[in-house]
């Protein structure tokens, strides 16, 4: 957790930055059910609005001096948040369409836990009411990839998303990029008996 040594270059967002790991085991379920559509993007020319200067091959992390900005995350606060509302709403609209579903279709909205003002603005887009959006920001801080899978987990386990329910997940990132997906949630496996 580099990012948040005192007096560092991104002292203005590491009091935003949480730490977790999130995964998901997938299998086949019954037709009609699991991921009923798909959105990833990039731009490309918003990379240096959300950025890690250092690592990787093009500037190796042993390379440059400990201290060094390109060691830190930078994020132009304003322009990203922008576009995060932009891409939430826009992907959110484009994989519902993708999946011949509308706003009303929606049981959940998982977002990525990034800033409360993007996911109001998600869940006001959508027309749902506020227990219908999965947030556990103020617990944990944005956890980068992993707030998503861990969102959707703490859901589940809390007995709020149930079998058959429609959920909207989206998210954005560095690079600038952007993900989405509709999924239709259940746990039966294709092809197997439940003692239901």
């Amino acid at each position: 957790k580099h990012v948040c040594f005192k007096n560092s270059p991104a002292h203005n967002i590491c009091v935003f930055l949480g730490d977790g790991a999130g995964a998901a085991i997938l299998g086949p379920v019954e037709d009609g059910n699991g991921f009923l559509s798909f959105e990833l993007g990039a731009d490309g020319s918003g990379g240096d609005l959300l950025k890690l200067g250092a690592g990787g091959s093009v500037l190796p992390v042993n390379k440059i001096e400990p201290g060094a900005k390109e060691n830190y995350i930078y994020m132009a606060g304003g322009e990203v948040f922008k576009f995060a509302v932009r891409m939430m709403n826009t992907v959110s609209d484009r994989v519902l369409e993708k999946a011949g579903l509308t706003k009303e279709d929606v049981d959940f909205l998982v977002p990525h836990q990034a800033n409360l003002r993007i996911i109001d603005s998600a869940m006001k887009r959508l027309g749902l009411s506020a227990d219908k959006v999965v947030v556990n920001l103020d617990r944990y801080g944005n956890m980068s990839s992993a707030s998503i899978p861990i969102a959707l987990d703490e859901a589940v386990s809390e007995g709020r998303i149930k079998e058959g329910d429609t959920l909207v997940l989206v998210g954005f990132g560095g690079g600038l990029t952007w993900g989405g997906s509709v999924l239709k949630w259940s746990t039966k496996e294709k092809g197997k008996a439940t003692n239901e």
